[in-house]
């Protein structure tokens, strides 16, 4: 049977250069924000620099963990009600941008109420809840934005290939700008603070202007109304939604183990590390090529239980022979492929499913399904940190001894806490894709009727 995801009537759909490469941008700035600020930047900042207590500090990141867990579906149900002439994201995008700059910049200036505990309290707590308040509203905006601008895999792929390159931006600022010019305890924080005004202007400029290149094909037709709760219910009668974030979590939860655990790794083994990484670079270049040839012959389902099946195999050859380097090198290559195919493949399923929901519902709801699978994903940022320590303190990993003085069984339980659960998560992934309903013929059809629909309208 025909696996393929793209519609086989002759719908032909083309998003302009220039729309791929702004929305890109945008969506590589607005992240790049996030990181600095969230990444650890702000925590730095405030502690080390300011002189915050570290414990005022960590309430502050719980009291904001729980907003941030309420924000992401309640914003997606706001903009799915969204109408004005500019569409129900671009608004939020256009003028949202001004404010996160703003609020970016302000970060990075002690208010002048004192330095006091209590003050630095509340000027991290308000900053934090306000940035993350305009993030939401921008990032889920240009999140959705791929799935408002086509219907088919085709047109949508492009778009993804876009983002691709520009997360290079998102991923390197963060880690190498920021230790750079980060302020000494004690020092003149003035060349940094104005580093990081040029940063938050440059992205207003970008978010703002981005606007002015791309716009919503798909529109929000329904009149019927839903309660955010119903609306929350309705997602999770989508079966292939529960599929997508099985899958979902598993990709968020390997993404955050796999970077964490990577630095235990590199003090406990001989593997050198240009090797490691040049061998996960070949694997995500190869990766990226060959999701995309493959796409329209085997379809998303098989591409995404190739990838999960793959890589779960690289992952449990790890936990057992991770100290052989040429079995490393191996599993450095196949963590590559498949973090391409998380950053390409996962997209487009999500566009699927957000689809599937229009023909039954009626409406476009990319706004609540980014919030739900948000709601979901963000506890495996958590869980995977948790999970580490954990298991690695299970086979005795000493915190307190120097690089490569832990005991032999220490270092195979850095290679479990590193790959155990990846490897059974993605199988779970595999096993769930097999109840994954949105391929074949039939859906080839329905996709198309989809796309022929929004082209007429």
């Amino acid at each position: 049977m025909n696996e393929s995801n793209v519609p086989t009537a002759q719908v032909e759909e083309k998003v302009p250069v220039a729309g791929k490469f702004w929305l890109s941008f945008a969506d590589c700035m607005c992240g790049t924000l996030n990181s600095l600020l969230t990444g650890g930047g702000m925590t730095y900042f405030f502690t080390k620099f300011m002189g915050m207590d570290e414990g005022l500090a960590s309430v502050v990141w719980i009291l904001f963990g729980i907003w941030n867990a309420v924000n992401d579906p309640l914003f997606g149900y706001i903009s799915d009600r969204t109408k004005s002439k500019l569409g129900r994201r671009i608004p939020y995008i256009r003028y949202g941008s001004l404010f996160y700059a703003l609020i970016f910049i302000a970060t990075w200036f002690r208010w002048p109420f004192g330095g006091s505990q209590t003050v630095l309290f509340v000027q991290m707590l308000v900053t934090l809840f306000l940035f993350d308040t305009f993030y939401t509203a921008i990032a889920t905006s240009l999140y959705v934005m791929p799935y408002t601008m086509a219907v088919t895999n085709k047109a949508r792929s492009g778009i993804f290939i876009w983002k691709i390159a520009f997360s290079v931006i998102t991923l390197a600022v963060p880690l190498v700008v920021f230790p750079l010019i980060k302020p000494e305890v004690g020092s003149d924080p003035t060349q940094f603070q104005l580093i990081m005004t040029g940063i938050g202007i440059a992205a207003f400029a970008v978010i703002f202007a981005s606007t002015f290149f791309y716009k919503e094909k798909v529109q929000n037709e329904s009149t019927e109304e839903m309660n955010i709760f119903r609306s929350v219910v309705t997602c999770f009668k989508n079966r292939s939604f529960v599929v997508f974030e099985i899958l979902s979590f598993t990709v968020i939860f390997i993404q955050t183990i796999l970077m964490q655990g990577v630095i235990y790794y590199f003090d406990e083994f001989d593997t050198p590390m240009p090797f490691a990484y040049g061998a996960l670079g070949i694997g995500a270049i190869g990766g990226i090529l060959l999701w995309i040839r493959m796409l329209r012959p085997w379809g998303v389902r098989k591409c995404v239980t190739i990838m999960c099946i793959s890589f779960a195999a690289g992952a449990a050859a790890m936990c057992v022979c991770g100290q052989v380097m040429p079995v490393a090198l191996v599993v450095f290559l196949l963590a590559g492929c498949g973090f391409a195919g998380g950053m390409y493949l996962v997209p487009i399923m999500n566009g699927d499913v957000i689809d599937y929901d229009e023909i039954k519902t009626g409406a476009r709801r990319e706004g609540i399904y980014a919030g739900v699978n948000s709601l979901i994903t963000k506890p495996a940022i958590s869980l995977a940190n948790a999970a580490f320590l954990m298991i690695a303190k299970w086979f005795g990993y000493d915190t307190t001894l120097t690089a490569g003085m832990q005991s032999e069984l220490a270092k195979h339980g850095v290679l479990v806490a590193w790959m155990a659960i990846p490897a059974i998560l993605l199988i779970a992934s595999a096993i769930g894709m097999k109840f994954y309903p949105l391929h074949g013929k039939q859906w080839d059809e329905e996709k198309a009727a989809l796309a022929e629909k929004h082209n007429e309208s």
